[in-house]
């Protein structure tokens, strides 16, 4: 996991762990983290992209390490939506 990532999930779980966290930081936090998402979806087709690319060239080690790549890059992202799942549901709750 990237150290952006790593900060950004902490941050998220120490504000889920405030039982009176104020609603303004419940939802820069989803601004942020939905942002932090959209990097994550554009960087995940990028090495798609080239995945595709790279193995069209019968580069077996190097579509090997995008794979991976983009593995990884699923993962945080999963990750992530989920957190931000839980995140929304409490902003929401917040709001009334």
């Amino acid at each position: 996991m990237t150290k952006e990532i790593r900060t950004l999930t902490a941050e998220i779980n120490a504000l889920m762990a405030e039982p009176a966290a104020p609603l303004a930081q419940l939802e820069d936090a989803l601004t942020t983290g939905y942002a932090r998402a959209l990097e994550l979806e554009a960087e995940r087709s990028r090495l798609e992209r080239r995945l595709g690319e790279v193995a069209a060239t019968g580069d077996g080690d190097g579509a090997r390490e995008l794979a991976a790549r983009v593995s990884s890059t699923d993962e945080h992202l999963t990750r992530l939506r989920a957190l931000l799942r839980v995140l929304r549901e409490r902003a929401s709750a917040a709001r009334f």
